[in-house]
């Protein structure tokens, strides 16, 4: 913890689909600081690994004590485990007509994550999610605070109903939250009602910690929340994963990257006056990275990359490994890619070998589009609601009505980001879906904690903590 504040001077950042799963979350918060679980795709996350892993013993202790037994049975039922290279089975999507099943596998999938990080310690546990992925969310933070998370990290957006959709879950209240296509045509509601999961005691509201590109962005969120808003996780624009766009017209460098300038320069003095701690992040990889953060008033730092890599990191152990020997063999470009999100947010890919960073690998995969998460919902003619991602089928998605252009260069991340931690969908064949990498424009740091081989997440925080002042390990 940093000295006399109480708050965790460090944040493991929320990378991925599963990078940062239980097992990192549950290292980095035994250590004292803030370990956090990606919430991201977390019902295929907890099917998938139910059919490779089966009931392990501390996920049999998680399970016993979920409020809906007869949910557990079914769902351990439905997902047993699969025979080795027989491809996976999908959990239901949540779509804006049909929820309840799903939703309820999902609430399922969060309060495991956040069960198995916290089981035997009392660090300080968070979940991270995307505000752009609105399906989802409700049933996700809801299984969250069933399992006691301390913290809720959202960015992808403007997450303003968040904080008092909290306050609501904390006293078992429905919540319902309106939804809008892309071009502001209304939506049916998005609802989740804790009843189901039973009527015991008020849970304990999470801390929650907007993450934001700019001074700006905090104090809009700081006035129009409909909650409080407890601090803000502030991501340099060299940070990993989704990154916001450049403030105004969008200009690119030769390779087609956006250029930041001075007006996306952050103002740490009008963070300061809001009142609220605040974490900076991106780049942050050594201790006088720490030291810097804290002399600008920040009550600590985020970091993704360095916990990317660890030993205890979940993605997939030999894809890990082979971005440790290209980073110690040579140094690995960083594209910020204007094209690879459906999401319109610029997005960090890794230019490693085998993955789709490659341009004949990704010209080589087939278009599939199967699990979702980043899809649009549209109106179609008849006045129903529709779904289309342009990285699904060119012809599939023009028929819902999307311009082909908008196709060129799509990357199907949920399936790229979940073969990235092991979970790959098996295809006709016996083909398995191909990675992706993403990571700060700082990845070649990981090379200093790399070079006697693998590390663990106790040296990525043996490695900072001088700069916090020498509060490390606990």
């Amino acid at each position: 913890m940093a000295a006399g504040s109480g708050r965790p001077w460090l944040i493991q950042g929320g990378m991925g689909v599963a990078v940062s799963g239980w097992r990192l979350a549950a290292a980095v918060a035994r250590a004292g600081q803030l370990g956090v679980v990606s919430g991201t795709g977390i019902d295929n996350v907890f099917v998938r690994r139910l059919q490779d892993e089966g009931v392990s013993p501390g996920l049999r202790a998680v399970l016993e004590r979920f409020p809906v037994p007869a949910l557990v049975d079914a769902t351990v039922a439905r997902y047993a485990r699969r025979p080795p290279g027989a491809p996976y089975r999908t959990a239901p999507p949540i779509t804006h007509r049909r929820q309840g099943r799903a939703q309820d596998l999902t609430v399922l999938a969060a309060y495991a994550e956040v069960a198995l990080a916290k089981a035997g310690h009392d660090g300080p546990v968070g979940v991270n999610l995307l505000t752009k992925i609105e399906l989802p969310m409700l049933p996700t933070l809801y299984g969250a605070m069933l399992a006691g998370v301390d913290y809720v990290l959202m960015g992808a957006g403007l997450p303003t109903h968040v904080p008092g959709s909290l306050d609501r879950f904390a006293r078992r209240e429905p919540v319902s939250l309106a939804s809008r296509t892309a071009d502001g045509d209304v939506l049916p509601d998005l609802h989740f009602d804790p009843a189901r999961f039973g009527d015991g005691p008020a849970l304990r509201r999470p801390a929650f910690l907007a993450i934001v590109s700019s001074h700006v962005v905090a104090n809009a969120l700081s006035r129009r929340s409909n909650g409080t808003v407890d601090g803000f996780v502030v991501e340099r624009s060299v940070a990993g994963g989704h990154n916001a766009p450049p403030r105004g017209p969008l200009h690119v460098d030769d390779l087609g990257d956006p250029v930041y300038g001075p007006r996306d320069a952050i103002d740490h003095g009008a963070l300061r006056a809001l009142g609220v701690p605040f974490w900076l992040a991106g780049g942050i990889t050594s201790p006088d990275d720490v030291a810097a953060a804290l002399e600008l008033g920040a009550a600590g730092v985020q970091v993704g990359s360095l916990f990317a890599y660890c030993r205890e990191s979940g993605m997939m152990p030999s894809l890990r490994r082979g971005v440790l020997a290209e980073v110690g063999d040579h140094p690995v470009a960083v594209r910020t890619s204007t094209r690879a999100s459906s999401t319109g947010y610029p997005f960090k890919v890794a230019a490693i070998p085998g993955t789709l960073s490659d341009p004949e690998v990704y010209r080589q995969r087939r278009r599939v589009c199967d699990l979702g998460y980043l899809r649009e919902a549209y109106r179609t003619p008849n006045g129903g609601v529709g779904y289309r991602c342009p990285a699904e089928p060119v012809e599939r998605y023009v028929a819902k009505g999307g311009d082909p252009a908008d196709t060129e260069g799509r990357v199907c991340l949920c399936n790229g980001l979940m073969a990235a931690c092991g979970l790959g969908q098996v295809r006709a064949g016996g083909d398995v879906e191909t990675p992706i990498v993403t990571s700060g424009d700082a990845l070649n740091d990981v090379a200093v904690l790399a070079r006697a081989g693998e590390y663990g997440a106790l040296d990525v925080i043996a490695h900072l903590a001088s700069g916090a002042g020498g509060a490390g390990v606990r």
